[in-house]
């Protein structure tokens, strides 16, 4: 397993990606690709940090490589870590409600978002995910890094076709 962090900086990305205000994030020129609500003091739309994939891109990316219980092989995912993602939004919550497309959610505690930790994906294998392949963003834990990161617990906070995230208090 292998992490390799992008030139891009946190602080860097963070001038990108806020407008004039502290408080107010530049609106999607893309399609919204995830919608951040809840407990975040940086938005673009209605209380609610709407999100495209430039966006994203511009907090930073890094790449996973790792196993998974889903797919074989190693698999090389690419996208923001779930602790600059939260950061880059002010987000002040204990837990993260992350829901799918189709309405499947699971509970992650914002403890989990660290650097080094689980990473909202949205490239496997150097393309794009369809929502066929368990796209467009999948959120994922850098499994073979720690014996920690191979539970039962964990895998079920690995959520695919991620829609949202509701910061919770």
């Amino acid at each position: 397993m292998s992490i390799r962090h992008s030139t891009t900086l946190l602080l860097a990305a963070a001038a990108i990606a806020f407008g004039t205000s502290t408080t107010a994030l530049e609106p999607a020129q893309g399609p919204i690709v995830l919608t951040v609500t809840g407990a975040i003091s940086h938005t673009n739309a209605d209380d609610a940090a709407a999100l495209d994939l430039a966006l994203l891109e511009a907090m930073g990316s890094v790449v996973v490589e790792t196993s998974t219980i889903w797919t074989d092989g190693v698999q090389t995912f690419e996208g923001v870590e779930l602790a600059s993602l939260l950061a880059t939004l002010g987000a002040e919550g204990t837990v993260l409600r992350a829901i799918a497309h189709n309405d499947y959610a699971v509970d992650i505690p914002v403890s989990d978002a660290v650097a080094g930790g689980p990473v909202v994906a949205y490239m496997r294998n150097g393309a794009p995910m369809s929502m066929r392949d368990k796209g467009p963003l999948w959120i994922i834990y850098p499994f073979d890094s720690s014996p920690e990161y191979q539970s039962e617990l964990i895998y079920s906070r690995s959520i695919w076709q991620l829609d949202r995230i509701e910061v919770q208090p």
